[in-house]
């Protein structure tokens, strides 16, 4: 594991728990030489998690489509800064650029991004772990509705074990580490072969 894209918030969130624990994944990172892929932005926990990661001696690569540069307040000291023209194609270098996905709290944005890396694991398109970082049990909600998915077959328990989640920095990566993709999607049936 060489680098992993981050996905969360361009916000500070309603309690100081989420830029210190962002801080420590950041710290993380840099310890296991991991390079950050992320969004780009110095504010809010995205700027947390650049702002340790450079701390601490690491690498830091940002995305950022060019009407975001002033909005989001692009990060002014990373390795790396790529500006692209589009949402799509910030994904789509993050993807490109990550050898797994992780992500912490954060808005629709957030989830939009997590949820379409996800599912393009399920359809085999990428063979990358992704995570949860479940800081202050923010994505709980989640990963109940992962669970109630699951229960209503609208989700393949293979598929939702995907999903790798944990609270600790350290304990998500080692999954990371030991993870196996499962095989890829298909709605064929053995009767129907």
């Amino acid at each position: 594991m060489k680098s992993i894209a981050v996905f969360c918030g361009s916000s500070r969130g309603a309690s100081e728990v989420y830029i210190e624990k962002a801080k420590g994944f950041g710290k993380e990172l840099a310890k296991r030489n991991i390079t950050l892929v992320y969004g780009g932005a110095s504010v809010g926990v995205m700027g947390a998690v650049a702002d340790a990661v450079l701390a601490e001696g690491g690498q830091v690569i940002g995305i950022m489509p060019s009407f975001l540069e002033q909005r989001e307040i692009s990060h002014k000291s990373l390795s790396k800064m790529i500006v692209v023209d589009s949402m799509h194609e910030r994904k789509a270098t993050m993807a490109e650029l990550a050898d797994g996905f992780v992500a912490l709290p954060g808005g629709p944005g957030t989830l939009e991004e997590f949820f379409e890396i996800f599912t393009w694991a399920q359809l085999g398109l990428h063979q990358k772990p992704c995570g949860l970082l479940n800081i202050n049990h923010y994505f709980d909600p989640l990963v109940e509705l992962f669970y109630h998915m699951t229960k209503e077959q609208f989700l393949h328990e293979k598929y939702r074990s995907m999903a790798l989640v944990d609270d600790e920095p350290s304990r998500l990566l080692e999954k990371f580490n030991s993870y196996e993709p499962p095989a890829i999607k298909t709605y064929i049936n053995e009767k129907q072969i």
